[in-house]
């Protein structure tokens, strides 16, 4: 399954030419009050989890210039998306028992969204929901080898791009070999569409945490390949102000230690919401959350989206 069809092949391309050119807008977001930015803080400490901060514990600063937090809270409700790659080998489904624990442990506020990416296009089993046990029964098995010829980081474009109107805290959680199967190889190190999925995540603050899954071809097996994909999977959650998990280019022998430390630090996530203006169009700038607590360290995103204004 190395090569696909022409006419496959084209209408991937169709399929990719209509999402570079789609609005470039985020969606519409329940948001902070005009000339002011919000995005989420993750508190990291011991395995047990940070403890409770406050704001007089945060150091923040805008560039260079330290600014003063305006507002600093844990957030009502948390829409996290849980993204397949359907190419990745289908063994993954018996780890989908751990899956299922994790959705079914978080608490009433937290709506679940799952989604397979396939065809450069995220194709939602299941939208958001507070029914957790609805969203668990969206599982099913990958399709491994059949759905070969995707770009994961096009088809989490597709899904960012199709966010409903929901509130200010979102995640996803990306399980994918991170081979960018319809772009191939020719890019370099980075895939050509990664940057567009990080500067999108960040304009809509949402972290993406990714798991890497083995593909189910056996090209996906190189340790090239598979090494590669990893390097941007890496960068795509740590920019967004996230963590990426694998363990070496095999199978992961378990998920769920991965899943359980997701679960601890969507529990010890923070808005921090500052007054700042990105101009007429808007900008990208870049920031830093500090704090003098022991053993207690911030995941942020890379660059925090300022919407246009003085």
């Amino acid at each position: 399954m190395r090569n696909h069809p022409t006419i496959v092949r084209a209408v991937l391309c169709v399929a990719a030419l209509a999402l570079l050119l789609a609005d470039v807008a985020p969606a519409q977001t329940k948001s902070s009050p005009s000339g002011t930015a919000t995005f989420t803080v993750t508190a990291v400490g011991k395995k047990e989890g940070a403890p409770p901060i406050s704001k007089d514990d945060v150091q923040f600063s805008v560039g260079k210039d330290r600014k003063q937090i305006g507002d600093w809270k844990k957030g009502d409700q948390l829409f996290l998306a849980i993204l397949i790659d359907n190419s990745i080998d289908t063994g993954a489904g018996g780890q989908w028992d751990y899956l299922r624990e994790f959705i079914q442990s978080q608490p009433p506020s937290t709506h679940i969204a799952v989604g397979y990416l396939q065809n450069n296009t995220a194709m939602i089993a299941q939208d958001f929901t507070q029914n957790h046990e609805l969203a668990a029964k969206a599982l099913r098995l990958p399709m491994g080898i059949g759905a070969l010829g995707s770009s994961p980081y096009l088809a989490t474009l597709d899904m960012l791009k199709r966010w409903p109107d929901t509130g200010v805290q979102r995640s996803i959680l990306l399980i994918t070999s991170g081979i960018d199967y319809f772009r191939g190889q020719g890019f370099g190190p980075f895939s050509p569409d990664l940057d567009s999925v990080i500067s999108r995540a960040q304009r809509q603050n949402t972290n993406i945490w990714t798991i890497y899954y083995p593909s189910a071809s056996h090209r996906g097996h190189s340790y090239f390949l598979a090494n590669n994909a990893q390097i941007n999977i890496d960068k795509l959650s740590q920019s967004t102000g996230a963590e990426s998990y694998f363990l070496g280019v095999n199978t992961p022998v378990s998920i769920k230690p991965y899943l359980e430390e997701l679960n601890t630090h969507l529990n010890n996530q923070y808005l921090l919401t500052f007054a700042g203006g990105g101009g007429a169009k808007g900008k990208f700038q870049s920031v830093k959350v500090k704090t003098e607590l022991a053993d207690v360290e911030f995941f942020t995103p890379s660059a925090v989206w300022l919407p246009p204004g003085s």
